[in-house]
């Protein structure tokens, strides 16, 4: 009897689960959708103010950095602070920044507003999936966590192709433009309806924890994004790398001292977990490199439009849509073994495919490549060990 009262019954009830979930999945997708919505655009960027593609890519650089330093802090904050505030200054600050590159006049500004709106991302994507998993009962969570995980998957996979329509009727800017309207709505949503979720206890702030946490990533991010100039034996970038890994060690190392950790470091004894996010992190690493590269070697490389470019990227989007809404029932008959298995051979498949291709190959050919790594990579969340599916102690 108390076992099918835990399975009906959230962890703390609220009065409106779904008005709430809807208002983080709307923050969520417009973060995740705006990782990627830039890459078409950057040919566009270099061209208005004159800079180069190493400098322009500090757009995507700089929006994940700011991401990786945010995410690890989720925790401490909502010890500190209500859940309905973090939220809406997470989506208010993703606002604000969106306004600042909106109406950037030069590279700088619009590089500012980007970094800011990395801040309501890494606070917001978090907060979606652990408020989730405290306000719905057991047996909903499969299918709210589903419709979460669509979500972070569809929003990066479509960013391409909006954008290439957006970029052939008007400028680059009305992409920061459209974030806004969305992202009032979550506000909103979030503001009237959130409840508090957490406990506030005010634990002690481990500031070199967090001073740890930000260099470490910094350096692993900037030390990446050097090589690329570089090259990965340059002094300047294993300087740069090797700072960041200590740090890292450095922050991970506090973690697993403390009795009260910012990010409890502990949970990958479990080996399913472990195995879980790495997976993750690989299968979100195919998608987020794919949707990097692909449109700048198909404007670049093939020389195509940038409507094209949107238009080549959409068969894509839409066989990743449909596996997603097919992968819970494969799931069901087939088990998670063989759906990541087969989902990431399909990604390698998919990686050959694309590796052949040269400056004659065909818009078929891309294509091809394109749909088939997306249906892997869509098989591989919707099957892989996922940390969400673990259950919770």
């Amino acid at each position: 009897m108390k076992s099918e009262q835990v399975l009906t019954t959230a962890s703390v009830p609220v009065s409106h689960p779904r008005l709430i979930l809807l208002g983080l999945m709307l923050g969520s997708f417009v973060g995740m959708f705006s990782e990627t919505a830039l890459n078409i655009a950057l040919p566009s960027l270099m061209q208005a103010f004159s800079i180069s593609q190493s400098t322009v890519q500090w757009l995507i650089t700089g929006y994940m950095l700011i991401i990786g330093i945010c995410m690890p802090m989720t925790s401490l904050l909502t010890r500190w602070r209500s859940t309905k505030q973090i939220i809406a200054f997470a989506l208010s600050t993703f606002i604000v920044g969106a306004l600042i590159s909106a109406l950037g006049p030069n590279f700088t500004m619009v590089l500012l507003g980007r970094m800011i709106q990395g801040v309501g991302t890494g606070l917001i994507l978090p907060m979606m999936f652990s408020i989730a998993m405290q306000i719905f009962p057991a047996h909903k969570l499969g299918t709210v966590m589903g419709l979460a995980s669509l979500v972070i998957m569809l929003a990066p996979v479509l960013g391409p192709t909006v954008t290439g329509l957006i970029l052939s009727i008007a400028s680059w800017r009305l992409i920061f433009w459209l974030f806004i309207p969305v992202l009032i709505i979550a506000l909103l949503l979030c503001t009237l309806t959130m409840e508090n979720i957490y406990e506030q206890t005010h634990i002690p702030i481990d500031w070199w924890s967090i001073i740890a946490s930000a260099i470490g990533f910094s350096g692993i991010v900037i030390g990446s994004s050097l090589a690329a100039k570089y090259g990965w034996l340059a002094s300047r970038v294993l300087v740069t790398l090797i700072i960041g890994i200590v740090m890292l060690g450095t922050y991970a190392h506090r973690q697993l001292q403390s009795p009260r950790p910012m990010l409890d470091l502990r949970v990958f004894a479990k080996r399913p977990f472990t195995l879980g996010t790495i997976l993750v992190m690989l299968d979100f690493g195919v998608i987020l490199a794919t949707m990097y590269l692909l449109p700048l070697y198909l404007r670049n490389g093939l020389g195509l439009p940038v409507a094209l470019t949107g238009l080549v990227m959409l068969p894509g989007g839409v066989a990743n849509a449909i596996t997603a809404a097919i992968a819970g029932r494969l799931y069901d008959t087939h088990g998670a073994k063989w759906l990541t298995r087969g989902g990431f051979l399909l990604i390698l498949i998919g990686v050959f495919i694309l590796l052949s291709a040269n400056t004659h190959s065909t818009i078929s050919h891309v294509i091809i490549g394109h749909i088939t790594i997306l249906t892997g990579a869509q098989l591989v969340s919707s099957s892989a060990p996922s940390p969400l599916r673990l259950p919770q102690v």
